[in-house]
């Protein structure tokens, strides 16, 4: 029997994963590896934000702790501080936006939630004891990704006796233990640049298609990630080339949503792997006049 697609309820509002979906990256951050500072202001980052969605995201992803290697955590009242203005003001301009809050602090998960977020994504994969009630309460989708250590302890020396079998076993336990507390929608998100060296990263791109046995969809996070520029000698601003590329094998591998920094060229991306599949294409997307 043919698996149906999967689903999001997102606010009330189901979102069927039959295609792959973009979630744009929305950083209010000064330190981010690749855009920090861009977004200096609230509305800066507002207007990012719209042009984002004008130009197809499905979702947008809104951070305000950084999480690249080394960082330090900022604490939950300033993280929210950063982001509140800027969820406001996204929902204020664009009421059926689904906004997903990047987030490891369950009082920023809740406030934010509470302010018409859609979507919890949590590096730590629910480290805070209040994360998952705080989310089963709400009824939101959670993204669980898998982390070896801390944001700042991370890439201290990663080592596996087997990534792939690591990164599944914790997902594996992960995806039951949340679903046990109540959170109906889980998302899978391997980790990749989390704890891990470049040869891991490209270890789990390689088997992502193994994932799909835990009976969720999986997110893939590898937007100009040294994963990419370190190995071709070059800097994130010029990673575009080679995420269009990991993108595509991501896709060609299952994945089901796409975390980006540049959402037209994985609309791009995700619309020719469905003309390669024989899949109907997506709708030309243009911007409003």
């Amino acid at each position: 029997m043919e698996q149906l697609p999967y689903h999001l309820n997102l606010n009330g509002r189901l979102m069927p994963l039959d295609r792959p979906r973009i979630m744009g990256i929305l950083n209010c951050t000064p330190d981010s590896f690749y855009d920090g500072g861009h977004h200096a202001t609230a509305a800066a980052a507002v207007a990012h934000g719209l042009r984002m969605l004008d130009a197809g995201a499905d979702l947008v992803d809104l951070g305000g702790q950084t999480t690249k290697p080394g960082a330090e955590d900022i604490g939950a009242a300033a993280e929210w501080e950063r982001i509140a203005p800027v969820l406001d003001g996204l929902l204020a301009a664009r009421p059926d936006a689904a906004v997903s809050v990047d987030t490891f602090h369950a009082d920023v998960a809740r406030r934010a939630l509470a302010a018409g977020a859609a979507f919890i994504n949590d590096v730590t994969g629910g480290r805070d004891p209040e994360m998952w009630p705080v989310v089963a309460e709400a009824g939101a989708p959670y993204c669980l990704m898998h982390l070896r250590g801390t944001p700042a302890t991370m890439q201290d020396h990663p080592t596996y006796e087997d990534v792939v079998d690591a990164v599944y076993a914790h997902l594996d336990a992960g995806l039951h233990a949340a679903r046990e507390a109540g959170i109906s929608d889980v998302v899978l998100d391997p980790g990749f640049g989390f704890g891990k060296t470049t040869a891991h990263n490209y270890a789990l791109l390689a088997a992502l298609n193994r994932l799909h046995v835990l009976g969720a969809p999986v997110l893939v996070g590898i937007s100009r990630k040294s994963m990419i520029w370190r190995p071709l000698g070059i800097e994130p601003a010029q990673a575009l080339n080679g995420t269009t590329a990991l993108h595509a094998w991501a896709l060609e591998r299952g994945a089901h949503l796409l975390r980006v920094h540049d959402v037209a060229a994985a609309r791009e991306t995700v619309a020719l792997h469905a003309l390669l599949r024989g899949d109907a294409p997506l709708t030309p997307h243009l911007s409003p006049a």
